[in-house]
């Protein structure tokens, strides 16, 4: 009896060992990957913090001395920082609103369709992604100078809406590929129209991907340096990206003043991530085939 309950014991007692032993690894695993992150965050986030700082510390020919607010104040009196501002924001919402409006009802066309005109059109979208924007940057300037749309804002939002049409598509026929087909199938069953399913079902469904499309669009049009540069020549006219240009001069650059423009510059992006990334979720899709 006492051979057979040790050789019994035997296998219970190393299995329980290894378990311990790999929940100890795992552990260990997850403390070396949380390391590896905040390393890496660090690493990231030294340029951004190095930015904040200089911000805050006197520029040239300043008296001020120590963590001051200066070059703040300095900028939005002295410069045009404030109409800069307007045109960046002004730009970018009205390219944010159009691409959505816009891509999401041909991302659900490429997602749903499946023929040869769809096809040839997803092909289409994917030479046009690849294209780098300076091949069209030319064209595009005679083209707009002989409709009087160079130092304008409207053409630059032409442009830009142009730009992120291809790829925002993409994104949202991506995301309505997560959503179930079973949803919309229920919704026609129901009485429901193409686009009503498509609104009421499918749009509803895809608030991540309208997010993720609406941010990605933002930061191409507020970040822009190429297309601004080229089609706008009036100060009235600058976007954020061009003004900061102005504060670079040949013999000396007051840097003080430029890295409070660029923490201006970085402001609007982090706060509009910070109010939407609670809305990152696709938590609702999965339970909504409950019991089919």
């Amino acid at each position: 009896m006492t051979l057979e309950s040790s050789a019994l014991t035997a296998p219970g007692r190393s299995s329980t060992g290894v378990t311990r032993r790999r929940g100890k690894l795992s552990e260990r695993g997850k403390w070396w990957r949380l390391l590896a992150i905040v390393v890496i965050a660090g690493v990231a986030l030294v340029p951004v913090v190095a930015v904040v700082i200089l911000s805050f510390t006197p520029s040239l020919g300043s008296s001020a001395t120590g963590f001051t607010l200066s070059n703040y104040s300095q900028v939005f009196s002295q410069t045009g920082i404030a109409t800069w501002l307007g045109n960046s924001l002004e730009v970018a919402l009205i390219t944010v609103i159009v691409a959505v409006i816009v891509a999401a009802p041909a991302g659900y066309v490429l997602s749903r369709a499946r023929n040869r005109w769809v096809s040839g059109f997803a092909l289409t979208l994917f030479i046009i992604q690849s294209l780098p924007a300076v091949t069209a940057v030319i064209p595009l300037f005679f083209l707009f100078a002989k409709i009087s749309l160079v130092d304008s804002l409207t053409g630059v939002i032409i442009i830009y809406i142009g730009s992120t049409m291809s790829v925002a598509i993409w994104m949202m026929a991506a995301y309505f590929d997560s959503i179930p087909i079973a949803l919309e199938e229920a919704s026609w069953i129901d009485g429901a129209s193409i686009f009503g399913s498509f609104a009421r079902v499918a749009l509803r469904n895809s608030l991540p991907g309208v997010l993720s499309t609406a941010l990605f669009s933002f930061l191409l049009a507020w970040n822009d340096y190429l297309v601004a540069v080229v089609f706008l020549r009036s100060d009235k006219n600058y976007t954020l990206p061009i003004g900061i240009e102005t504060f670079f001069q040949q013999n000396a650059t007051n840097w003080g003043l430029v890295m409070a423009v660029a923490v201006i510059m970085m402001l609007p992006p982090i706060i509009l991530f910070s109010f939407l990334n609670r809305y990152f979720s696709i938590g609702g899709i999965g339970g909504s085939l409950a019991g089919r």
